[in-house]
């Protein structure tokens, strides 16, 4: 009868470990998506903040409302440098966005799960500061609370599985 108990627990024990495993498993995914959103998104910040002039000429919100990461790698042009540097950003961030830079069997891997990225005239412009709001959303394993920003909204079908990260960007 002993035995049998200790079975009992030990069983007990190892279902404990292995639901356990599952869930660091799916928290590590998590926040690898999180980190390549995270650079993905400080980069594109950087290159708006490097390039002012094109900030205030609109350069970047000339297509209010595109969302950028919906190509294909297959359709993807490679950025060419004799376009304007705004231009040249955007193309660039794009490739970012679906995972170009590492490839595995012809499929972006450096991006977050079904990448979306979000350009638009961010609040509190004004007064000779330009802000800018850029987004990346993507899709999460687990439903958690709907972000309020619309970055990627209705993409993933629930807005519980949307993840989104923002900065705003401002240029005197």
């Amino acid at each position: 009868m002993e035995v049998l108990v200790t079975f009992l627990l030990v069983a007990i024990g190892l279902l404990g470990l292995s639901a356990l495993q599952t869930t660091t498993i799916s928290d590590q995914f998590e926040a690898l998506q999180r980190l390549q959103a995270t650079n993905v998104l400080d980069d594109m910040a950087s290159r708006l903040s490097a390039n002012p002039g094109g900030v205030k000429s609109g350069a970047y919100t000339v297509n209010s409302g595109a969302v950028y990461g919906t190509q294909t790698l297959q359709t993807a042009a490679t950025c060419s440098s004799s376009v304007s540097l705004p231009a040249l950003d955007l193309c660039e961030w794009n490739r970012a966005l679906i995972g170009a830079s590492v490839l595995q069997g012809g499929v972006g891997q450096a991006a977050p799960l079904n990448a979306r990225g979000c350009i638009e005239v961010g609040p509190n412009s004004g007064s000779g500061e330009v802000v800018i709001r850029v987004a990346v959303a993507w899709q999460g394993l687990a439903p958690s609370a709907a972000p309020s920003i619309t970055c990627g909204s209705g993409v993933y079908g629930d807005d519980r599985y949307r993840r989104v990260l923002f900065r705003d960007v401002a240029v005197r």
